[in-house]
């Protein structure tokens, strides 16, 4: 059982540990509504980790406020938020210099993140539809 328990700590403990770009490099925790982040910048690019508890299954809910957290503490303007729920990815514009992240993100992946939102199916021909809300990654 203490194995159990010791183990389970471990695994918790590295939740909120920051990518390979971002690690050794100190965090800031910044709240925003409810949502509390951990902030690293490096460069022309931030990290965001929440840190509370919050339901929030899709970056578009939590996006607007990793922007905020990033912009707070980095002072730059935040181009894009990248990520998932847990972790964001923000692309800064921090004056002249600053990469053109509009022009590489337009070369895309071609890939999409999608969830269902919702279905129904017609009542006169019975085929099955389904919502989905989708973003790049």
């Amino acid at each position: 059982m203490k194995r159990l328990i010791c183990m389970a700590v471990v695994l918790l403990g590295a939740c909120n540990d920051p990518s390979q770009h971002f690690r050794n490099i100190p965090a800031t925790r910044v709240t925003v509504g409810q949502a509390v982040f951990d902030v690293r910048v490096r460069g022309n690019t931030a990290e965001s980790i929440r840190v509370n508890e919050q339901y929030a299954p899709r970056l578009g809910s939590l996006a607007g406020q990793a922007a905020t957290a990033i912009r707070q503490v980095s002072g730059c303007k935040v181009e894009h938020v990248l990520g998932d729920a847990s972790v964001q990815l923000g692309l800064l514009n921090c004056g002249p210099n600053a990469p053109d992240w509009n022009a590489i993100l337009r070369q895309g992946t071609g890939r999409f993140d999608c969830i269902e939102v919702g279905a129904w199916t017609s009542g006169s021909s019975g085929t099955y539809y389904s919502d989905f809300e989708c973003d790049p990654y």
